[in-house]
C-alpha cells in the first residue's frame, strides 16, 4: 500500500462505515412504521413479493413493486455515474450519487412527515415513503459498487455476514499456520485477509449500529428521526468534494 494512498484508504472506510449506519438506520425507521417493510435489504422484498404471488394479489402493495423500484434506482445511478465519469471529475460520480441520496431521502422524511401515522401499509403516503426510502437505499447500493469498488456492500448483511465467517476462518488458519512455523512473519496475503476482514466488520458494525440508533430516535421523536440519515449524507458528501476516497479494489 503505497503510503500516499493511506488517507484515501482511511476516508474510504469510514464513508463506508457512515453508510452502513444510515442503511440500517432508515431499515429500522421502515421497519417500526411501515409495517414491516425492510428498505435496505431485497431478500425479505423477494420473499414478499412470492407470498404476494402464492395469495393471488393480497397484501403490501410495496411488496410487489418494491424489487423493481430497486431495480430502477441502480439504474438510474448507474446511468448518472457514466455521464459524471464522462466529465473527467474524479470526485462528480460520487458526489452526484449522494446528492441524488439526500434528496430522495428528504422526499421520504416529507412524506412520513404529511402521512404518519399511517392506517395501514397500503395507505398512500405509506407507499409514497416506501418508494422513496427504496429508491434511496438502491441508490446506495449501487453507488457503493460503482464508486467505492472494493468496499463491502453498506446494505446486504447476509454477504457480509457470510465474508466474516470465510474471512474469520482464514484468519486463524493463517494464524496458526505461521504460530506452527515460528518466526514466520505475516505475509502480504495473510495481510489483505486481515485487512478485507477488518473492512467488513466495520461495515457490519456500522449497520447494527445504525438500527439501534434508528429503533431508539423513532420511538423517541418519531418522524423527526430521518433528520439524521439525511444530515450524514450531506455531509457525506461536502467531504466528498474536499478529499478523494481510494479504490480497494
Amino acid at each position: 500500500m503505497a503510503p500516499q494512498m493511506e488517507p484515501a484508504i482511511t476516508r474510504t472506510r469510514l464513508a463506508s462505515l457512515l453508510l452502513s449506519f444510515v442503511a440500517g438506520y432508515v431499515d429500522s425507521c421502515t421497519f417500526l412504521a411501515l409495517f414491516g417493510l425492510f428498505v435496505a435489504q431485497l431478500t425479505g422484498s423477494f420473499v414478499a413479493a412470492g407470498a404476494h404471488i402464492a395469495w393471488r394479489g393480497e397484501g403490501l402493495l410495496l411488496a410487489r413493486i418494491g424489487i423493481p423500484v430497486f431495480l430502477l434506482a441502480g439504474a438510474a445511478t448507474t446511468l448518472l455515474v457514466v455521464w459524471a465519469a464522462d466529465r473527467r471529475r474524479a470526485a462528480l460520480p460520487l458526489a452526484l450519487s449522494l446528492a441524488l441520496e439526500a434528496a430522495l431521502l428528504t422526499g421520504f422524511f416529507a412524506a412520513f412527515a404529511i402521512g404518519s401515522p399511517f392506517g395501514d401499509a397500503n395507505a398512500p403516503w405509506a407507499v409514497v415513503a416506501g418508494l422513496f426510502g427504496l429508491s434511496a437505499m438502491g441508490v446506495q447500493s449501487a453507488m457503493v459498487q460503482l464508486t467505492m469498488r472494493g468496499t463491502p456492500s453498506t446494505n446486504v448483511m447476509t454477504t457480509n455476514t457470510t465474508n466474516l465467517s470465510i474471512l474469520a476462518t482464514r484468519a486463524a488458519l493463517d494464524w496458526h499456520a505461521r504460530r506452527r512455523a515460528r518466526g514466520v512473519s505475516i505475509t502480504a496475503h495473510d495481510a489483505a485477509t486481515l485487512d478485507r476482514l477488518a473492512a467488513v466488520l466495520l461495515v457490519a458494525a456500522g449497520f447494527l449500529a445504525g438500527t439501534i440508533a434508528g429503533t431508539i430516535a423513532y420511538s423517541a421523536v418519531d418522524v423527526w428521526c430521518l433528520l439524521v440519515p439525511i444530515a450524514g449524507i450531506l455531509g457525506l458528501l461536502l467531504w466528498s468534494l474536499q478529499a478523494p476516497f481510494a479504490q480497494l479494489d
